[in-house]
This record gives structure tokens, C-alpha cells and sequence, in this order.
């Protein structure tokens, strides 16, 4: 449900989080915060009548999200009622807040920014128009000279980091050697994690985080169910961010890296994960995460609190290199 607000560049719609995000407790995970974060930014464009589906056949253009970050500063629950309000800030950039009313008062549990990029979509059944044609169609977008483009790349050029040699053919023993600390991982650009029939889209890249951060506890020995079964706690994440840097086209191999750069307190710890492509001998960096994660305990006296890191799992989590 789509909500018209008095200020022109504002839009409010109301959302649920998806049942397969509740996998702790009722609790939903920081994939569901990002997925209903971006359902509210394509909410301002369909209140406009500019949703996906008339941009990709009339404009021959892919709405696609390049980038997105969020603070979590409240649990959300799988049957909460959320309100997303998206704010255009500049072209093709957004201030969104997930809100939820708890005991007759709205709570905040997410604050986030979201950028679009409109690609132009060389399959798609019309030619791509042209910036003109779309500031025509979305006047409060502003220009569209910076938001549509030819290629996610093109979107972040000027801080996309360079392509990195490739030594040999095996990209992880450059990405990871052994002794390094780094986690690697590599997957298939499967087609149900593209769209437009080509390019791997944001939201497998949300994904493709929440797995690393379970593939890299478990090879740790500290994953999330031994965690749970063993202490009690509960993996929480209050902050994290996204961004794609250049195109990964399907069924093309994604070699991803996870690191843990930080142990805040002993309380929480800071992590980032890089993904990349090889091509022709070269890798090219497509996307990049960051995430902030600590536990909660939810059994005992202190049940609801922040658990704190000892020693041993701060080993786990540094590979000793803290």
C-alpha cells in the first residue's frame, strides 16, 4: 500500500517482513530490514508511475538498486506492520526509515540510504531513453543525467578500486592465501539472483552477506547453531551496507571474500566482504559489504543484553591475529 505525502519528493508505503527472514526466535534478520528498505524506494517510483516494468518496456531501462546501507537500532518482528518513508535526497538517492508502532508510539528500527542507478538495458524490447525522456517522466527525481547509465560501473566509477591481477587460475589463492586470515568463498550468478535476464542484482549480494558471515562463523568453529546451543546467543547485526561497483553478468563465478577488520569493546565485531569476477586474466572488484555483528543472549539474567566476547572467540573471530 503506497501513502501520497504533502512534500512532493516523499513517499510512504506500509510492508511486512518475509516469513523465511524470522529464523531466530520471531526475530528477522538485517536481509529482511534492506529488502523492505529497497520495496519502499520502488514504492516511490510506482506511486509515480515509473515502476520497473513500464521503465523496462517503454524506457528500455533497469531500475536496479547499486547501493544500500542501514542502522538497526530496534528488533522487528515477523508480523510487525512497517511503514517505510523514502526521501529523495539527490538524484537517485534516498533517506529511508522503517518505522513500527509499539505501545501507541512509532519506533524507529531502521534508518538507511538507498542509491538507484537506471540502466540501460540493450535487451530490453525498446531502445534505452535518453536522461531527457526520464526527467520528463519523473520531474522530481531532478536531473537523470547522473542516474541513468550505461552499466552499474558506470554508476560508481569514480570509486570503484581497480581490477587486480589474477596469478594464476585459481582467484582465491590470490584473494585468500593460506595464513592470510581471509575467508573466501566463491558461487554461481544463478539466474533466480539476476534480473533483466543478465545482471546479478542487490539484493543477492544482501544475501550472499548473510551466508558468508554463516559459512565464515562455521569454519571458525563458532557457528551460529553451536552459539546457540552452547551459550545462548544470538547473532544480531546493527549496521550494515552494500554496495555493487560493477556488473556481474549470469551464470559468471562470484569469488568472495570476508574479513574481520575490528573488535569493538568486545562487544561487537566489524567485518567486510569483497566480491569479484575474473575475466580475461584480470579480476574485476564488483562489490563490496560491510557489517557490524555482536551477539545477544537470550537466556538467563541477562537475556535481552549484549553478550560479551571472551577471549576464545575473539581468537576464532581474529584468527589470533588481534
Amino acid at each position: 500500500m503506497s501513502t501520497t505525502t504533502a512534500d512532493q519528493r516523499v513517499s510512504a508505503v506500509t510492508v511486512r517482513p518475509r516469513y523465511d527472514g524470522a529464523n531466530i526466535r520471531t526475530w528477522v534478520g538485517f536481509r529482511q530490514f534492506l529488502a523492505m528498505a529497497e520495496e519502499t524506494v520502488l514504492g516511490w517510483f510506482r506511486e509515480r508511475g515509473a515502476g520497473p516494468q513500464r521503465l523496462y518496456h517503454e524506457f528500455g531501462l533497469g531500475l536496479s538498486i547499486v547501493d544500500s546501507s542501514g542502522l538497526l537500532p530496534a528488533v522487528l518482528e515477523v508480523d510487525d506492520e512497517v511503514t517505510g518513508e523514502a526521501r529523495l535526497t539527490k538524484p537517485g538517492r534516498f533517506a529511508v526509515t522503517l518505522t513500527v508502532e509499539r505501545a501507541g508510539t512509532r519506533t524507529v528500527t531502521m534508518r538507511g540510504k538507498v542509491t538507484v542507478a537506471l540502466v540501460e538495458e540493450h535487451g530490453a524490447p525498446v531502445p534505452p531513453a535518453a536522461p531527457a525522456d526520464v526527467t520528463a517522466l519523473l520531474p522530481d527525481l531532478g536531473t537523470a543525467t547522473s542516474v541513468v547509465v550505461p552499466a552499474v560501473t558506470a554508476a560508481d566509477a569514480a570509486t570503484a578500486p581497480p581490477a587486480l591481477d589474477a596469478a594464476d587460475d585459481d582467484p582465491m589463492r590470490l584473494l585468500a592465501p593460506p595464513g592470510s586470515g581471509v575467508f573466501g568463498w566463491t558461487w554461481r550468478a544463478r539466474y533466480p539472483l539476476c534480473h533483466y535476464s543478465d545482471r546479478l542484482q542487490h539484493s543477492s549480494y544482501v544475501a550472499a552477506l548473510e551466508e558468508v558471515v554463516d559459512r565464515f562463523l562455521a569454519e571458525r568453529g563458532i557457528s551460529v547453531g553451536r552459539m546457540l546451543a552452547e551459550r545462548g546467543w544470538i547473532p544480531v547485526v546493527s549496521r550494515a551496507r552494500v554496495r555493487m561497483l560493477a556488473d556481474v553478468h549470469m551464470e559468471e563465478e562470484v569469488h568472495t571474500t570476508f574479513t574481520v577488520t575490528d573488535v569493538l569493546k568486545n562487544l561487537t565485531w566489524e567485518a567486510r566482504m569483497d566480491c569479484y569476477v575474473a575475466r580475461e586474466g584480470r579480476l574485476t572488484h564488483t562489490a563490496t559489504a560491510s557489517i557490524l555483528h555482536g551477539y545477544a543472549i537470550s537466556r538467563g539474567s541477562g537475556a535481552g543484553g549484549l553478550a560479551e566476547l571472551d577471549e576464545a572467540t575473539v581468537a576464532a573471530l581474529t584468527g589470533g591475529r588481534r
